[in-house]
């Protein structure tokens, strides 16, 4: 264990044999109230992005997956269908443009347009990118949005530093139309999360700062925000409600913060140099984040009963207690 985080490897049984299932990473998520048709070139870009920091091999990242697809190890040709489904180009500009076969099957699937890249899947490095598009109906739900998603191993961390790591977050945001994101500590998951969650008890009420991930509930996240994590970033509707960087700035007064002005209309909200997990059992309890928290509150994700749905072994109360970490700790 570092002084700022934890060790989190656990390992198991799997049809192809014993292999890593779960471990702490650094992860990266937008969230995207925009269809595919005007994300594209930004999503390209942003994985561009990636690509250049991570590399590409089996130490980071070295297959793909699409929605359609079984996991196929990367060459041209398999960048040319990654290129591919990215370009902004389609048939039909709205979901019920497309064949009734068509629509069927993006309703099914919940997304337009897919991937997912990464590491060998038997030997998991902690480097992942994802991209999922809603579907692009006429009139969207107020809360539907696409989401990008990146992970990073804590090595990388240790080895290049935080402000390489922040440097990434920013070149990726600078390339997408974002309503909110953010960038921190997490559980990084290579098996089911409802399988794991359980035999995580310890580590997920004892470290605040590391992220459980919502699942396939990302993707009804609309404008409010995900928690509270290292970098957060905030864009309108939001930043106008808090007043802005000026009223961000009036709120937070822990010396490590930061607010950091990317444009007119965005923010990041950064709670010192580096990303913490935090510690409860020794006293660490993260007063910065637990300060954004209450500058945040009514624009946080609320807690609803299905966010206990996947996380098998724990109470409704217990997944309660654990969504409001920073809200309900006592100062």
């Amino acid at each position: 264990m570092t002084e700022l985080y934890p060790r989190i490897r656990r390992y198991g049984p799997t049809p192809t044999g014993e292999r890593l299932l779960c471990r702490e990473v650094v992860r990266i998520v937008f969230y995207l109230p925009h269809d595919h048709v005007d994300l594209a070139a930004g999503v390209g870009r942003a994985l561009d992005s990636y690509m250049r920091a991570v590399g590409e091999g089996p130490d980071s990242i070295c297959g793909w997956a699409s929605g359609n697809s079984e996991y196929s190890a990367l060459d041209a040709e398999q960048w040319g269908r990654v290129r591919y489904l990215l370009r902004p180009e389609r048939p039909c500009r709205f979901a019920d443009d497309y064949d009734e076969e068509f629509l069927d099957r993006m309703e099914t699937r919940g997304f337009e347009t897919y991937l997912s890249l990464s590491g060998d899947p038997l030997n998991p490095t902690g480097h992942a990118f994802s991209y999922w598009a809603r579907v692009p109906w006429r009139s969207p739900a107020e809360d539907s949005v696409s989401v990008l998603s990146a992970t990073l191993p804590t090595e990388a961390l240790e080895v290049h530093g935080p402000g390489w790591v922040r440097a990434l977050a920013m070149e990726m945001a600078s390339h997408l139309r974002f309503a909110t994101g953010h960038a921190g500590l997490a559980f990084g998951f290579w098996w089911p999360r409802s399988r794991l969650m359980a035999g995580l008890r310890e580590e997920v009420f004892r470290y605040p700062g590391m992220d459980v991930p919502r699942g396939e509930l990302l993707s009804s996240m609309g404008t409010r925000v995900d928690d509270v994590h290292w970098l957060n970033f905030l864009s309108q509707p939001v930043l106008g409600k808090v007043g802005g960087a000026a009223g961000l700035r009036a709120r937070l007064h822990t010396p490590e913060t930061s607010v950091h002005e990317l444009d007119d209309e965005r923010v990041v909200v950064t709670l010192g140099q580096w990303p913490e997990a935090g510690d409860l059992q020794q006293g660490r309890d993260l007063p910065a984040y637990r300060e954004l928290a209450r500058a945040l509150e009514p624009w946080l994700d609320p807690f609803l009963s299905v966010h206990a749905s996947s996380w098998r072994g724990y109470t409704e109360e217990e997944v309660r207690r654990w969504w409001r970490r920073f809200l309900d700790l006592p100062d």
